[in-house]
């Protein structure tokens, strides 16, 4: 090209969760085995069973001409009257809707000054680093999240990054945390927001997966703790319910009158918004139906009692593993497990069988980390799909997996299977 056309940072747009399909793909190719897929979160995917009443509010809404019109750019005004209503701190005008919370990721990131940062945690999830390093033109600035303290930040480190990197204007909190399986306590989250009010900054409160913890005591949202902070919690429907597809997911925006900086941040995001129109019409349309229908807290009560019995299973399979380590769960879904790395040797790919796999797993391993070749080898020995941690920033190596399969018996086998395959290359 006549000019350089790729941006700066352009290196940093990464999301491995996705990315490793590709190689799963042509090892599937090589070998002509059937991948488990236990990368991503799509409970449909693992055959959960969408439950007839869910589909029933679907079907009658799709008879609705108006689900497939615009909306407006805010969202559906019944919708989003309906969720201030579940929260007197806000205003219907309070709340925007976007397609899936990468949208709104991006925007937020997107629309922030760019020598203005966000701290955030470490593991972190790609969407928000990635999104946060390329807006930034910058590494990234992030306060490190402790396995041996149940994944809890260390808070005095983020008050001394907060309090020595003055382009810090905002604190990103993931709770429960994904992809550990920290969920915060009322003290810490506390803290985390006297420092933003500290130093006049404002918190990104990620809390998606906020109705799957385990126990009701571990149920902690920021808008049951802080008034006068300015905050933005990220919200999406199909974590409760089995619906990936349905791509909903919206931002609720808390004192944008109580700091006018903020207020033309948030109104940048909107003005944004409007350009695109709208978001998808049905699932907005649909959203109050489903929280309101009486099947809804048992069915979700259900599947939260099946991850649990799932995260017993790992308890019984991984916790003997003395070379393995991972926090026992407190929320559904996902298993990071820590990777003791000097158990590993850098050639473990040697004993492939298969000569034409070897050579491809190889060249795709160069200069990779530890634990990214490891997830190649259990591609290339199990066909089982998983992430590592360190394409989640982490400086520890591990992998993560789901929780979503629903077959007991299979569970278990892939557990052995993972645990085995450490065996394999242990010295």
């Amino acid at each position: 090209m006549r000019n350089n056309i790729v941006h700066f940072w352009a290196d940093e747009q990464h999301y491995e969760i996705r990315e490793i399909v590709e190689v799963a793909y042509k090892i599937k190719e090589i070998w002509k085995k059937e991948i488990i897929w236990e990368n991503i979160w799509d409970p449909v995917i693992k055959w959960e069973k969408i439950p007839d009443w869910l589909k029933d509010i679907v079907s009658k809404a799709t008879r609705d001409d108006i689900t497939y019109a615009y909306s407006p750019s805010k969202w559906v005004d019944a919708t989003r009257k309906f969720l201030a209503e579940q929260n007197w701190k806000i205003t219907s005008e309070d709340i925007i809707f976007f397609n899936w919370l990468w949208e709104a990721i991006n925007k937020i990131y997107g629309y922030l000054n760019r020598n203005a940062r966000v701290l955030w945690p470490n593991p972190a999830y790609p969407t928000h680093s990635s999104s946060e390093a390329t807006h930034a033109w910058s590494s990234h600035l992030t306060y490190e999240l402790d396995p041996d303290n149940e994944w809890n930040p260390n808070l005095e480190e983020i008050e001394n990054k907060v309090k020595y990197n003055p382009n810090i204007s905002a604190i990103l909190v993931i709770n429960p945390d994904n992809p550990t399986w920290a969920v915060f306590s009322r003290e810490t989250l506390e803290w985390i927001v006297n420092i933003a009010k500290k130093y006049n900054l404002f918190v990104l409160f990620d809390e998606i997966y906020e109705k799957l913890t385990f126990d009701i005591k571990d149920h902690i949202l920021l808008k049951d703790i802080i008034w006068d902070v300015c905050w933005i919690a990220m919200k999406w429907l199909s974590k409760e319910v089995p619906w990936p597809g349905s791509r909903c997911g919206w931002i609720e925006i808390y004192n944008q009158d109580k700091d006018e900086e903020f207020a033309k941040f948030i109104n940048s995001i909107y003005f944004s918004k409007m350009l695109e129109v709208c978001s998808t019409t049905l699932p907005q349309t649909v959203l109050p139906e489903i929280y309101k229908a009486p099947e809804f807290n048992k069915y979700l009560s259900e599947r939260i009692s099946k991850y649990k019995k799932n995260s017993d299973i790992v308890e019984e399979i991984l916790w003997p593993v003395k070379w393995l380590k991972f926090v026992r769960p407190k929320w559904a879904y996902y298993l990071t497990v820590l990777i003791d790395d000097f158990l590993l040797v850098e050639d473990f790919f040697k004993d492939l069988k298969d000569k034409n796999l070897e050579k491809f797993v190889r060249e795709i391993s160069i200069w990779k980390k530890i634990d990214k070749k490891f997830c190649y080898y259990l591609l290339a020995t199990t066909w089982i799909c998983t992430v590592p941690l360190s394409w989640f920033n982490s400086p520890l190596p591990g992998l993560r997996m789901t929780l979503l399969e629903d077959d007991e018996q299979k569970f278990r086998k892939i557990l052995e299977e993972i645990v085995f395959a450490f065996e394999n290359i242990k010295k």
